[in-house]
Order: C-alpha cells, then sequence, then structure tokens
C-alpha cells in the first residue's frame, strides 16, 4: 500500500498488547478491535468539538462521534456545564430526580407518536424490554424481523436469515438457544410479497415487526416508502405491533426521527445514547394503552438500578434543547451536503466506482458506485478497498468507524470551513485507493 507518510501508532499498539491481557479481543466492543481495516485499534486520549487526539499525539476530524450520540460534537459547553452542576449533587441515588421529568417533558411535548416513555441505560436494553412489552400486550410470541438491521445483542435478535423468503430465524451468535431464534421470523427488507407470505402463514402469532425504518447498522439501506407503509398497513391488519427501532435515526435525523421524516405512526418507539448526549442512556416510549402494561401498572417486568441516571438526563437535556431549536435539522442536512456532494462530485469526475450515501446527517461508504443497495445481500462484500480508504484517511487525520458496514455522522461542531477541507483530503484518499 502506498501512503506517503503513515501516522505513528506505537502508543496505541502497546496499549492494544496490554488490552488483550485484560479484555476478550483487547475491546470491550468488537467492531473496536480494528479486525476488518489496517493496523491495530488506536486508543483515543481525549475530543473537543469535532476533533479527536490518540494516545500517540495524532489528530482527527472525526466523522464516528461514538457511534452518533455527539450530535453537537465532543465536550459541548453545554452538556459539560449541565453535567459538572448536576455532578455537584451526587452521581446516582436509585430513586426519582426531578431531572427525568425534565427530559421526559422535553421529548413528550414535542412527539406525537408515543404518550409515555421508559429510561433504560442502553440502546439493546431498549429493545429488548421493548419486546416484552410488544409480547404482553399482545400475547403472542413471534416477532419478524429484518436482514440487515441491527437491534443490540439480546438473544432472539442475534439471528440471521434462513433458506426461503419466509423462514425462522437461526443463531448468529454462540449461546444462543435454538428455541429463542425460532420464535424470531427474518425477512429481506424491501420485498412486500415477502413480507405478505410471512404474515399470511404467522400473523395470528406475530406480537411485532421490529424494523430499523432508516436501516444503519448494515451500510445505509434506504427503503422504499412503499415498502414501509404497506409494512404499517400490514401490522394493523393482523393486530401485530409496528416496532420502530430508531436507536439511531432517532434525534439524528428529525427531532422526532424517522417517524416524522417518513410520516409513518408505529406503536412503539426505541431511542439510543443521543438523547443522554453520549453518556448511557436508552428509552422506549408507546401509547397510554400500551405502556400501561408496564410494571409498576402493568404485568410485564422491567426495572433498571441506574435508569434515569441523573448525570445522563441532565446531559439528555442539554443536548436535546439544542437540537430543538428551529432551523437545528435543516442546517445539519445542509452542511452534510456540502461535504457528500463535493467529494461524489470529485468520485464522478474520475469515474471511480464509489458514492457517499447520506440521508439527513448520516453518510456511508459505498464502493457499489451508484447502484441502489436496499438489502444486506446487494452490498459487496469484499472490503478490499474499504480497508485501503480507511488507512488512508487515518493518514490525512480523518477518522470514520472500522468497519465499511458502518455509517458516518456530522456534527453541529463540523462546520462548513472543516468540512469543506476535509473533503479535499478524502478526495486525495480515493485517489490513493484507485490509483
Amino acid at each position: 500500500m502506498s501512503v506517503k507518510q503513515a501516522i505513528s501508532r506505537a502508543t496505541s499498539e502497546k496499549l492494544f498488547e496490554t488490552a488483550k491481557t485484560y479484555f476478550p479481543g483487547g475491546v470491550n466492543s468488537p467492531v473496536r478491535a480494528f479486525k476488518s481495516v489496517e493496523g491495530a485499534p488506536l486508543f483515543i486520549k481525549k475530543g473537543d468539538g469535532c476533533t479527536i487526539w490518540d494516545e500517540d499525539g495524532n489528530e482527527f476530524v472525526d466523522f464516528c462521534c461514538s457511534w452518533g450520540p455527539l450530535i453537537l460534537g465532543h465536550n459541548h459547553q453545554g452538556i459539560y456545564n449541565k453535567v459538572l452542576e448536576t455532578l455537584q449533587n451526587g452521581t446516582s441515588f436509585g430513586a426519582p430526580t426531578v431531572l427525568e421529568n425534565e427530559l421526559a417533558e422535553l421529548i413528550l411535548s414535542r412527539n406525537p407518536y408515543i404518550d409515555k416513555i421508559r429510561f433504560v441505560s442502553s440502546g439493546t436494553e431498549a429493545v429488548m424490554s421493548a419486546l416484552r412489552l410488544a409480547r404482553g400486550y399482545t400475547g403472542r410470541k413471534k416477532v419478524v424481523k429484518f436482514e440487515g438491521c441491527y437491534h443490540g445483542h439480546s438473544d432472539s435478535l442475534l439471528v440471521k436469515a434462513g433458506s426461503g423468503l419466509v423462514t425462522f430465524g437461526e443463531s448468529s451468535s454462540a449461546g444462543v438457544p435454538a428455541e429463542f431464534a425460532n420464535e424470531t421470523l427474518v425477512l429481506p427488507l424491501n420485498d412486500i410479497e415477502a413480507l405478505k407470505n410471512c404474515f399470511e402463514v404467522h400473523g395470528n402469532d406475530i406480537a411485532c415487526a421490529i424494523i430499523e425504518p432508516i436501516p444503519a447498522n448494515n451500510g445505509l439501506l434506504l427503503q422504499e416508502k412503499s415498502f414501509l407503509l404497506a409494512l404499517r398497513e400490514i401490522c394493523t391488519k393482523y393486530n401485530s405491533l409496528l416496532f420502530f427501532d430508531e436507536v439511531i435515526s432517532g434525534f439524528r435525523v428529525g427531532f422526532n426521527g424517522a417517524a416524522e421524516l417518513l410520516d409513518i405512526t408505529p406503536d412503539i418507539i426505541t431511542y439510543g445514547k443521543i438523547i443522554g448526549g453520549g453518556l448511557p442512556v436508552g428509552a422506549y416510549g408507546a401509547r397510554k394503552e400500551i405502556m400501561a402494561q408496564i410494571s409498576p401498572d402493568g404485568p410485564v417486568y422491567q426495572a433498571g438500578t441506574l435508569s434515569g441516571n441523573p448525570v445522563a438526563m441532565a446531559a439528555g437535556i442539554a443536548q436535546l434543547t439544542e437540537c430543538a431549536k428551529p432551523g437545528f435539522y435543516e442546517d445539519q442536512e445542509r452542511r452534510t451536503r456540502i461535504f457528500v456532494d463535493a467529494i461524489n462530485d470529485y468520485a464522478k469526475s474520475k469515474e471511480y466506482d464509489f458514492e457517499l450515501v447520506t440521508l439527513a446527517s448520516i453518510f456511508w461508504i459505498s464502493f457499489d458506485g451508484k447502484r441502489n443497495i436496499h438489502r444486506a445481500d446487494e452490498i459487496n462484500p469484499d472490503m478490499t478497498k474499504f480497508s485501503r480508504l480507511h488507512w488512508s484517511l487515518l493518514n490525512h487525520g480523518i477518522y470514520i468507524g472500522p468497519s465499511g458496514y458502518e455509517v458516518g455522522f456530522i456534527s453541529q461542531a463540523h462546520t462548513e470551513e472543516v468540512l469543506t477541507k476535509t473533503a479535499q483530503l478524502f478526495c486525495a484518499c480515493l485517489d490513493e485507493v484507485f490509483n
């Protein structure tokens, strides 16, 4: 690989070797291990605005943004001040605080899709809890999910498709009993016929259909609205709940997420750490009659010692207050287009088989040219070019997630000036990859 000046990773490499003696694979979440790209993972020391620094002193423009939650950028002053103020009173009580009420009011007063909300500590926990709620509310067992959508690492959702269009899921992780996976029906995305066939056979047993309305965990698999409308219609017909997993899209593509953007009303919604300013938070919400099933009001049990943690609530209030300001999301999309269009126009002029696929302030790196990709099995599995690009980007001071299936994010801290300059560097990296 021809790179003019490779960054030093000596300190990160040493830290990674030490980490391997403490953690499986040296990490506490698998993608961090850089298995899909070149070199050792970078150990990040600090972040400010749109910039991060690693332990070797290298500086990067960050498009990972802690995998999306940092929509205002790193170390935002408003969040910092609110967290510091809250810390003066303690870190955790395991009891109600006024901050929970304030964040819930901030969300619910602007959200026409849910009446009540329950805070938890992660997106995985939110989805797991909401699935239990769907089953408890409907009295049914089976769940429909779509291949290419990720919903956290709870057992019944760590499944992949078996053979055929209407199929029981097969476990995609050791430790998940087949009995768990068999309660999950896996369908291809953007396939209305497969959806209809599945419900015709299993409709009376399906508690809910769970989907990322904007699938962004396995590429950015933009769905045709007709498919999502058909899903809404079929769920209504069979009295199954439509479950939008908006852990990534919620508060990212708009204050009320994909439901608002697409004008489709789900029955249950989950949100992720963006509502905690980057601190560990998740949430699920629904109409009053559905949420009435949750303990202590109803028979569906769910609890969490750190749910509604005051420091995380404070960070969420500070962040979402900014997101709720008029024009916030329009400006996010405008600046994202500056970055994306500059790179795509350059790639087109060079006839590179490359495109940044984008929606709102999310983008995904595709080496499939201009081909529309709606399903996971349509993605070219050869990630050689992505690995080369990732290496080149790091050496040009640009940080993205270390997997070709992951998306990138623009934050409020990415100014027009930074995005214009970074787009030029990105184009230079494309030249290295293709030439």
